[in-house]
């Protein structure tokens, strides 16, 4: 049991999704954690403390004003656990977290511990993308705290979009993997993954064959090193890996604006098979096939790598990405020259790479190239986040 021994202060804010609370309670007992549940005013509308007692063992925290001993009730449970996990973290307590608000136990525990804090948030997908949201959270990020999530999908309302709190196995995940201590623990991590596609018109677009496979194994196994890692995603059909901030665009102007966003960063690792070209004016309407044009002007992309590997809050380790079907050493090491990378991952692409299991890469650094023999992609993954942990050490 990975967790044995860990205390977990597991605060439950106001949101519909806290009936999740009880099975991720449930799971971090299986694995060994010791939990202790504490609801705010919000959190009791969704789960009564008689929930969350049954399962955890222990009386929940409530109230600031109301317990034995209230005078430091804050301060016992800010010192006496390892990690507090907020799940589900409202828009409301991370902004009075962000601000030091401390009106009631939960901000005022916040606001005392020096424990680590781990936050997976739930939300409206309007709430979570308003900017004073957006700036609540790098606020706390900046402090070191870790995010996990939000995920994408169908919310309580008639909705959908990011906002959703990530199940709770993926939040045990990310608990375990802060705890395993990892050698890139207290390092954040960027990687870009899948295609981009530039619309023409609404239906039609412009891309390429990524299905993003292997920059999601990369996050998870930086993930998996302790970093914390944010992935910025074309449009793929897979699901988030465990303990990942993922944030799913679509063009490529929005992926290096989703870049730019998650500096500072200590590794950037551009997996994402970046459309060169975008249309240079889209329709905004369908068109018919008789009102094509013959011929698509093209305006040509941001480069994404290029762009980060020359930005003033450039990362400490820079690595690109080149899909070759031909000479692929010699186009990767002009490559990293030209974008001014630190590493270059070079694949030939001629095969089924894109939409297959297995990749063959060659790793060019100023040192020379390495080849490894073809493997899983999840191993390729894995071996590269293994060089980064030395680079960076």
């Amino acid at each position: 049991m990975t967790l044995a021994g860990r205390k977990i202060l597991l605060v439950v804010a106001g949101s519909v999704a806290a009936f999740k609370a009880l099975e991720l309670a449930r799971l971090l007992l299986k694995d060994g954690a010791d939990v202790t549940g504490l609801l705010t005013a919000g959190g009791e509308k969704f789960v009564t403390s008689h929930a969350l007692a049954a399962i955890t063992g222990r009386p929940v925290a409530r109230d600031l004003w109301g317990e034995t001993d209230s005078h430091s009730l804050h301060i016992a449970l800010a010192r006496a656990h390892d990690l507090v996990l907020v799940a589900p973290a409202s828009a409301d307590l991370m902004a009075k977290a962000a601000m030091g608000l401390a009106d009631d136990l939960a901000s005022t525990v916040l606001l005392a511990t020096t424990a680590p804090v781990l936050w997976a948030p739930a939300m409206n997908p309007a709430m979570w993308a308003h900017p004073a949201t957006v700036a609540n959270v790098a606020t706390l990020r900046a402090r070191g705290q870790r995010f996990i999530g939000p995920a994408d999908g169908p919310m309580a309302e008639p909705e959908s979009g990011p906002g959703r709190l990530v199940e709770p196995a993926d939040i045990l995940a990310a608990v375990q993997a802060h705890f395993a201590a990892g050698p890139l623990a207290g390092m954040h991590a960027l990687v870009t993954s899948g295609p981009t596609i530039e619309p023409i018109d609404p239906v039609r677009f412009i891309s390429n064959r990524s299905s993003g496979r292997q920059g999601f194994a990369i996050a998870a196994a930086l993930a998996a090193l302790s970093a914390r890692v944010t992935c910025v995603s074309g449009p793929v059909a897979l699901k988030n890996p465990p303990g990942v901030r993922v944030e799913r665009i679509e063009t490529a102007r929005e992926m290096l604006a989703a870049c730019e966003r998650a500096l500072p960063a200590d590794v950037g690792v551009f997996a994402a098979a970046v459309a060169d070209f975008r249309p240079a004016q889209a329709a905004d309407r369908k068109q018919k096939k008789s009102t094509m044009p013959d011929a698509v002007a093209l305006a040509e992309n941001p480069d994404i790598l290029a762009t980060i590997a020359g930005h003033a809050q450039r990362p400490r380790l820079v690595i690109g990405f080149a899909a070759e079907t031909h000479d692929v050493i010699g186009h990767a090491q002009e490559k990293r020259l030209r974008k001014n990378a630190d590493w270059i991952v070079a694949n030939d692409v001629s095969g089924d790479v894109m939409g297959g299991a297995e990749n063959t890469v060659h790793l060019v650094t100023g040192n020379g190239v390495e080849t490894w023999p073809r493997l899983p992609k999840e191993e390729v993954g894995r071996k590269l986040a293994a060089r980064i942990a030395e680079a960076l050490a």
